[in-house]
């Protein structure tokens, strides 16, 4: 009797690895589609940022300067002196220096003078107070103080 049990299992076995087959081959075909659109999306996920990036980028050059207020920024005790890239410009040319000059006269470099007055970085503390120091002088004195 135990070789009818044993033939027995060998032959429920071998039907339901038959069985198994036919179900996993459905499943493996069913997750091979689902992988290549996933693939897919991915793909087409990625041209979208970057186009998004590209778009963003023609925005950002497209669009004007923001500007600057009118009036000059006032060191009022208690409050924080709030620093304007177009007003160095202007008192730039006001003075009829170039970025070099400036930067002499502030102590700083040319390259700072130029980050500043093109808004891509503020100065710090010490030489905001020299560039309010700078504003209230005249032009004479400043370019004296240039050649000195």
């Amino acid at each position: 009797m135990t070789t009818f049990a044993a033939s027995l299992k060998k032959e429920i076995a071998r039907v339901a690895r038959k069985e198994l087959r036919d179900e996993f081959s459905t499943l493996r075909k069913s997750s091979a589609n689902v992988r290549g659109e996933i693939a897919e999306l991915k793909r087409k996920v990625k041209a979208l940022e970057s186009h998004v990036k590209a778009l963003t980028r023609a925005a950002r050059r497209a669009e004007p300067a923001p500007k600057a207020p009118a009036e000059k920024p006032r060191a009022k005790p208690g409050r924080k002196v709030l620093f304007g890239a177009a007003e160095l410009l202007a008192l730039r040319q006001q003075l009829g220096f170039t970025q070099a000059q400036m930067a002499r006269l502030v102590g700083a470099s040319a390259l700072s003078i130029y980050k500043w007055e093109s808004g891509q970085v503020t100065p710090r503390a010490a030489q905001l107070e020299k560039l309010l120091a700078v504003r209230k002088i005249g032009k004479r004195e400043a370019h004296a103080r240039i050649e000195a």
